[in-house]
């Protein structure tokens, strides 16, 4: 077994005995999910959304809640303590080189949030009736480019924080940022135009799932139905955020 593979399975250990980013990453999304869909008025079609349902409208921001917890909060806060403790300087001097424990939490945090994903998709079709995702390919592509651009933030915040404490309070900023752009705290076709057009084009990209997941015409009323051209803008854009946060992060990542 590689050296990389070994540090992969020790690291999703770790993950896994932390109730925190277990929970709040890869459950509590499919959690919220259902608890809204015990709702009788939210399972049902209303006018007001142009006959669409509620927790079909709000299923992708469940997705983008996961995805924030874990690549936002979990991977920076590990990072950083890693750093602080000297954790990563001791690593150097080993075969488990510090860029080999990085990729694991990467891959764990890919992982982690593909479960997520696939929890909350799998839940929502069989338990609230809501279709599986109309354009599976583009809602992967938006799903994984979404997520590296927001891993790529989490990483940054990793990079220049001098200490987890400053990691912890930066990763929720963004975080706080980035879920209301993303409809999570506010559902978007609730939100001033300018916002929601501004979160188009926020990772990780919640309206690109939406549009991705549903050809419901009272959603696509609800949250503006999206052309071709449009969806490759965002994720261009979303794959640039990834780009030069990545890039950045790189170089301006301390080991010690």
């Amino acid at each position: 077994m590689s050296t990389l593979m070994r540090t992969t399975l020790v690291e999703a250990r770790l993950f896994l005995r932390e109730p925190t980013a277990a929970i709040l990453g890869v459950l509590s999304p499919t959690l919220i999910l259902l608890a809204l869909g015990a709702i009788p008025t939210l399972r049902e079609p209303s006018e007001e959304y142009d006959g669409a349902r509620f927790v079909e409208l709000w299923a992708p921001s469940a997705l983008v809640l996961g995805i924030g917890v874990i690549a936002l909060q979990h991977i920076p806060g590990v990072l950083a303590t890693y750093r602080e403790h000297g954790v990563l300087r001791r690593l150097s001097t080993t075969p488990v080189h510090p860029v080999k424990l990085l990729l694991a939490q990467l891959l764990v945090g890919l992982a982690a949030c593909v479960v997520a994903g696939a929890l909350v998709v799998v839940t929502a079709w069989l338990v609230l009736d809501v279709p599986l995702p109309r354009h599976p390919w583009t809602f992967l592509a938006a799903f994984g480019v979404g997520f590296g651009a927001v891993l790529a933030l989490g990483t940054l915040i990793a990079a220049v924080a001098p200490s987890s404490r400053v990691a912890g309070g930066l990763a929720t900023l963004v975080y706080m940022v980035v879920m209301f752009a993303g409809g999570v705290f506010l559902p978007r076709f609730l939100m001033p135009d300018a916002l929601v057009r501004m979160g188009d084009y926020t990772p990780p990209g919640v309206q690109g799932l939406l549009t991705a997941w549903s050809d419901h015409p009272g959603v696509l009323a609800t949250v503006g139905a999206q052309s071709g051209s449009t969806r490759l803008v965002q994720l261009a854009i979303m794959a640039g955020v990834a780009i030069v946060a990545g890039a950045a992060a790189a170089k301006l990542f301390r080991w010690e």
